[in-house]
């Protein structure tokens, strides 16, 4: 019997999006931005103490290389050459910060995560050193001086962990967000792997002149920062490296594929979403979630308490966008809670059933700010709560409000970039995995009391590492037209409340976050690890 043919495409890209909650190796027809296939594993999130969060880098990488492989089968199944992927591109958690052993490959701790609290105290007493609130490292970086950025978990894992401390001593380390982990790991590691990292992830550091677009050496000197532990910083869409991954038998083929896309996975979601003018915002729905309006090429400073952030810069000779970003710690994240703290729901799409069963929170309102809160607050000393609690209250009215919560949150954040850019947004586009959630999306609508509106191919995020990838120079099989993709369907939620609900319930939800603030008044002394 006659083999069956392969299946003839254009160029094809690949893109692996390393998310908190997640990986996920997805590929694109370069010509029509089709979703061809994709494999996906849960990533384990450890807890050692209390406001900590891990993750094992070495498990990260080689759910990479499972999900390459699967998905090459998959492609395989469908008769589909894996040879015409001709580019791969890397999305990724940003912030998560991870220290590895240049001799040996190995990391030296664990990744600490973004969402991590450990480092308070670190923050406070840096925060001493900084006159006129905060504004020297702001004004270089875009950030306020928070636990949120990589910095500071740097700082840390210098000042705590001997085995970091001896490898920079002895010029063995090398620091990285994930990003950098992954490509230098996918390009050779310990055999000529390529250290660097893009112009988004390292405007995450509170190391980065956002100016200048380089490693900033007084903001280096003020955190403590040895400057030869730094990737090389690029742009956004150029050849890093080759894939170099011949271990894995299924992937073979993937050898010598130039690695040519990097961003960090809001500012993917904003190239996959074509938000390449001016004034133009997405929304992401992940473990936290992320609101983007792009600013053009000029560096807007929020007067309400959002970041000021790298865009993209799609390559080496491309000029760079700049975006205004407000930042929620714990949106996707409220629900795996419920599923593995609460035991509520045993899966995450189990809280859309609950949710409809009541179609109301009955007067409950959840504030997940298990890692404090950020913006518009960047109060560390808030904890989640859940008030208006009476005999009726029952798990499917708390389900409702968790979902309300990602949703009121959302609101605070686009009131504070509609105060900052001065023209509120007409609508919404949204991205991730939770806009699945029909019931999540209507409520959005209806609280922000603007439509929604829901790309009919939602993996945003995905596709905009594999945009920049395809685009970068040297592989050229993606343009970044806008019309390319101007026929993209989408979904719309228009606002089905009148708008005086909206505020009641919204002014609701700003007295249960005041409630929140101020729980945590002293922080215990961070610990050494031996």
């Amino acid at each position: 019997m006659a083999a069956a043919k392969k299946a003839v495409l254009g160029p094809l890209v690949g893109a692996v999006d390393q998310g908190t909650s997640s990986t996920r190796f997805l590929v694109f027809n370069s010509k029509t931005a089709e979703l061809l296939s994709h494999h996906q594993v849960e990533i384990k999130q450890e807890f050692p103490r209390e406001g900590w969060v891990e993750q094992d880098p070495k498990e990260i990488l080689q759910s990479v290389y499972e999900c390459i492989e699967k998905t090459c089968e998959k492609l395989g199944q469908l008769n589909i050459d894996i040879s015409n992927i001709k580019a791969i591109g890397v999305s990724n958690q940003r912030e998560t910060t991870v220290v590895w052993d240049k001799l040996t490959g190995e990391p030296l701790y664990n990744a600490v995560v973004w969402l991590d609290l450990r480092t308070q105290s670190t923050v406070e007493n840096l925060s001493k050193r900084i006159p006129g609130n905060n504004n020297f490292v702001k004004s270089k970086t875009g950030l306020p001086l928070s636990t949120y950025f990589s910095a500071v978990k740097l700082r840390w894992l210098l000042d705590n962990v001997r085995q970091v401390q001896e490898a920079v001593e002895e010029n063995r380390a090398l620091f990285g967000t994930i990003d950098s982990w992954l490509i230098w790991s996918l390009t050779g590691g310990i055999h000529g792997g390529v250290h660097c990292t893009d112009v988004t992830n390292a405007s995450r550091t509170m190391l980065f002149n956002i100016h200048s677009l380089e490693w900033d050496k007084e903001l280096c000197e003020f955190f403590g920062i040895p400057m030869e532990i730094l990737p090389n910083v690029r742009s956004s869409s150029e050849i890093y490296g080759l894939m170099k991954i011949s271990h894995s038998l299924k992937a073979g083929a993937l050898e010598g594929v130039p690695i040519s896309g990097c961003l960090g996975d809001q500012s993917a979601a904003l190239v996959g979403q074509m938000c390449f003018q001016d004034g133009q915002a997405k929304n992401t729905y992940g473990t936290g979630c992320f609101l983007l309006c792009n600013t053009g090429h000029k560096c807007v400073f929020s007067e309400h308490g959002l970041l000021t952030t790298v865009a993209y810069k799609l390559g080496r000779d491309k000029p760079v966008y700049y975006a205004l970003e407000g930042s929620v710690a714990i949106a996707g994240a409220v629900i795996r809670w419920l599923r593995d703290n609460l035991g509520i729901i045993k899966s995450s799409e189990e809280i859309e059933k609950l949710a409809k069963e009541v179609g109301t929170s009955y007067g409950c309102y959840f504030v997940p700010a298990f890692s404090g809160l950020y913006a518009p607050y960047w109060e560390p000393s808030a904890r989640g709560i859940i008030c208006g609690l009476t005999q009726f209250t029952n798990k499917c009215h708390i389900a409702f409000a968790a979902l309300e919560a990602v949703c009121f949150q959302t609101r605070e954040i686009l009131d504070a970039m509609n105060r900052d850019c001065g023209i509120p947004l007409s609508h919404l586009q949204v991205d991730g995995g939770m806009t699945s959630n029909k019931i999540l999306m209507q409520l959005q609508a209806d609280i922000l009391y603007i439509p929604v509106v829901k790309p009919s191919m939602p993996e945003t995020t995905a596709l905009g590492a594999a945009m920049a990838a395809g685009a970068a120079e040297g592989v050229g099989v993606w343009s970044l037209e806008p019309e390319d993709l101007s026929a993209v369907t989408v979904e719309r939620f228009e606002p089905q409340i009148n708008a005086e609900e909206s505020e009641i319930r919204y002014s609701t939800w700003k007295k249960a976050v005041m409630k929140s603030m101020g729980w945590v008044t002293t922080q215990s002394p961070e610990s050494g690890i031996p």
